[in-house]
């Protein structure tokens, strides 16, 4: 009986700790699951690389639904500027903002890599190879962690300045990998650009690229420069190469050069008849235009993905109410024999205030001359009416005959000013055409500078070697197929290079009345600032 006792009392210390094992079991199964919150952006992600002997950090951005559905996704690199880090798009670019809230965007996997200031290709001799490092390790990488779709029609690379280059180089240069390529003011240099660069600054930021430290002139142009230059790869007959490349250009009318850059890359492409799309927004080298671009940007990469084509026109503005027919009067001008059409506005009638002009030189055919002269007067009509341009004064102009005279512009301006209650000097009289009436509009502008301060021009067919007028307000406005795409980028260069005030857009679309009216449309704010000018 005492063996007995000794023995339960030897084992009751594991009895016991059995029995609690058992209630801890029991207590634990009744206890919810630990839930691991699922985190979409993460940032210090790195892949270790070979090829730099070193980790390369990287930000990523995962689609809402990637934990639930289990799907396979397309990705896009994002590429930052000069200076700036791996944290760039998720900081201060809100890129979960845009691809959360950019209508039209289908989901995808966003990758932001440290691209140091590499302009994300190797170095000419072969001590930094970032390319290789981009296109062998992290692309893999990305492909082996991620649910992603591993085809290169499946992959895009957008980026900012330096990233631009880089959004633009990686596709060219590696089709099997990428295929779409959004470049937001590219940072590059035409071959006179390259060579005008300051000493200082050509070693600092080019040399180490591209060779040829402490050279000037044309010393710069080095074979590897040519090589990585799209002024020389594009510059070629055969293009079918770059095939399956769909890319689209951006840059800010604002910038202090790569502006020039873009838009002569965008000219070299069009002699070239190379597929693509090419925007000029407001705005200048930082995110505040980018923000504006990066929403199409996206949509763009997304119809690419879809194997789908970009639309070839954006939305139709509205014109809205049309103006009663009697509201636009035909009256002939005397001296210069020539019938122009009237518009006053509701206030010319209960007020005796004077009014600003706007003389627009309709370029529609004869048959359809008072047609388009009304949607264009109602539409503008009803941005004064809700008080998005002033009450002003519109003359109708039609060079349907032929081009309208410096003497005959200066008649009706005069015929105008005698018979109506109108501003007396030039300020608060705009001038503005599109398609042949532009071109009329901008043929003027010598003769006329001293009658008119402002000029509109909405793809204006003008000359290769188009330059503005000094004293003069210039709205250049053309779409990305219009015909005279060297004549609106000259007159934007002219004018950007002699100080003369402007503005240049370069919109989706091809010319059309219809492309006339989203011009004007978008371009009442710089409209109403002329007007108000007296």
């Amino acid at each position: 009986m005492k063996n007995i006792f000794k023995k339960i009392m030897f084992y009751l210390p594991a009895i016991a700790f059995v029995i609690i094992l058992a209630g801890c079991k029991k207590d634990k199964d009744l206890m919810p699951p630990v839930t691991v919150p699922f985190v979409r952006l993460v940032e210090g992600e790195s892949v270790q690389s070979q090829v730099f002997g070193q980790p390369v950090k990287y930000t990523v951005l995962l689609p809402q639904d990637y934990k639930t559905s289990g799907k396979s996704y397309p990705v896009v690199y994002l590429l930052h500027g000069f200076g700036d880090t791996y944290t760039a798009w998720s900081k201060a670019g809100n890129i979960q903002y845009f691809a959360d809230n950019t209508a039209g965007v289908e989901p995808m996997i966003y990758v932001m890599p440290d691209g140091y200031n590499s302009y994300y290709v190797n170095n000419y001799n072969g001590a930094y190879r970032y390319m290789d490092m981009f296109t062998n390790e992290l692309v893999p990488e990305i492909d082996r962690i991620y649910r992603t779709k591993k085809d290169a029609s499946q992959r895009a690379v957008m980026g900012y300045s330096m990233g631009g280059y880089g959004a633009l180089i990686l596709p060219a240069k590696n089709p099997t990998v990428f295929s779409v390529s959004v470049p937001l003011s590219m940072s590059f240099r035409t071959d006179a650009q390259y060579i005008a660069e300051t000493q200082n600054s050509f070693n600092v930021q080019w040399a180490p690229i591209f060779g040829g430290s402490g050279v000037s002139g044309a010393a710069r142009l080095t074979g590897y420069f040519q090589q990585n230059s799209p002024f020389y790869f594009f510059n070629q007959n055969d293009l079918s190469g770059f095939a399956n490349l769909k890319l689209m250009l951006a840059c800010g009318d604002d910038e202090e050069s790569l502006s020039i850059t873009t838009g002569a890359l965008h000219n070299l492409l069009r002699d070239k008849n190379f597929k693509h799309e090419y925007r000029s927004g407001n705005g200048g080298h930082s995110f505040d235009y980018w923000y504006k671009a990066i929403p199409e940007g996206l949509r763009y990469i997304s119809k690419s993905f879809e194997g789908a084509a970009y639309p070839a026109e954006p939305d139709p503005v509205a014109v809205g109410t049309l103006i009663a027919a009697e509201k636009y009067k035909l009256e002939t001008v005397p001296a210069a024999g020539i019938q122009v059409g009237i518009f006053t506005p509701a206030t010319y009638a209960t007020t005796t205030n004077i009014f600003p002009v706007i003389f627009y030189i309709n370029d529609a055919a004869s048959a359809s001359r008072n047609e388009q002269a009304i949607k264009t007067i109602s539409m503008l009509n009803n941005r004064m009416e809700s008080g998005k341009i002033p009450p002003a004064v519109i003359v109708e102009i039609s060079n349907n005959a032929g081009s309208i005279s410096a003497a005959a512009m200066t008649q009706i301006i005069d015929h105008i000013k005698t018979n109506y209650r109108t501003v007396p000097g030039r300020q608060g009289r705009v001038l503005t055409g599109s398609g042949s009436g532009g071109s009329n509009a901008w043929a003027l502008m010598p003769d006329c500078k001293q009658q008119v301060a402002a000029c509109f021009l909405f793809d204006a067919t003008v000359p290769a070697t188009a330059t503005t007028e000094t004293s003069v307000f210039y709205y250049i406005d053309a779409t990305d197929n219009t015909i005279s795409y060297k004549g609106n980028f000259s007159l934007y260069v002219d004018a950007k290079a002699r100080s003369i005030e402007h503005e240049y857009r370069v919109r989706q679309g091809s010319p059309s009345f219809q492309s006339f009216v989203n011009g004007l449309d978008a371009a009442t704010g710089y409209l109403t600032t002329q007007l108000n000018k007296r």
